[in-house]
């Protein structure tokens, strides 16, 4: 089992570049970062961790553009994957974003990982065009059509919500057919039945109680849908509870995340340290 670390970023928090340098030296194997565009003031969505239309951090308004932000963590790791927990991909032109994921697995040897949401805030979503009602279905042929983007040599794609004729497009992500794409959303039959189809595993929610019959679940909806291998399952976590992570290790749990309090950069490399010895992680130098 894999152990990475998530940062909820902000334009006055830590510089991802600088909390992920810190996490690669640390041992650790990923560096994961949010999405939000931008918050309508105006919402009828309530937060699926408060209930209601009340936020639990004003860093939701303030979070960095994920794939600039890995961008800077690219130039000053070489080891750690550049992921998302989670982006949100139909906020955004399926061409364009394939070309700038494309790039960016490109330029890191091969290091990225699309952890992508359906998107809780519809308000958000409405203002980017997307149908209140038809999310997972814009999201599920944004992916498809990235894909054919990513690895045909003449990408052509015809959708309801994306359509294009043959197209050249460069680089190719070095991951083929496509870098990992997890999906980031409640542990349910109906999201397990669309990861099996259109995804490669799942990252739990920062609200998700126990998760073990949903891992199991997802396992077994995986194997219905005849998909080869295991998926992968990325589970949130708060301070390391080791009970915990040796029954996730033996479910089947690939990865597991921790976040950091908002600190000086002395005082995270230091805490970065101290955990991977807590976990018993091995510095890959």
């Amino acid at each position: 089992m894999k152990y990475g670390i998530v940062q909820f970023t902000s334009d006055r928090g830590l510089a991802p570049a600088v909390a992920a340098k810190a996490a690669e030296e640390a041992g650790f194997d990923s560096f994961w970062v949010p999405e939000h565009t931008h918050i309508p003031i105006k919402r009828e969505a309530a937060h699926p961790g408060t209930g209601t239309g009340e936020l639990p951090d004003d860093r939701y308004l303030r979070t960095l553009d994920p794939w600039v932000a890995l961008s800077m963590v690219a130039a000053v790791t070489s080891r750690i994957r550049l992921a998302t927990a989670v982006a949100l991909p139909v906020e955004h032109d399926p061409i364009t974003l394939a070309k700038t994921i494309a790039t960016l697995d490109h330029l890191s040897g091969g290091r990225v990982s699309l952890g992508a949401g359906f998107g809780w805030n519809i308000d958000e979503l409405t203002h980017h065009g997307v149908p209140k009602a038809q999310r997972r279905t814009v999201l599920r042929e944004y992916l498809e059509a990235m894909e054919q983007l990513w690895s045909e040599q003449e990408a052509e794609y015809h959708g309801e919500h994306v359509d294009f004729g043959p197209s050249w497009a460069w680089p190719k992500p070095v991951q083929q057919p496509r870098p990992p794409v997890l999906i980031g959303a409640g542990g349910t039959e109906r999201t397990f039945g669309w990861i099996a189809r259109s995804a490669d595993g799942w990252i739990t929610t920062p609200t998700e109680g126990e998760i073990d019959d949903k891992v199991a679940l997802l396992q077994r909806t995986w194997k219905e849908a005849g998909r080869e291998g295991e998926p992968q399952i990325v589970a949130l976590s708060g301070k390391p509870d080791f009970d915990a992570l040796a029954r996730w290790e033996e479910l089947g749990v690939t990865e597991v995340l921790f976040g950091f309090p908002e600190k000086g950069e002395q005082w995270i490399a230091e805490y970065f340290h101290r955990l991977a010895t807590k976990l018993n992680i091995t510095r890959q130098d």
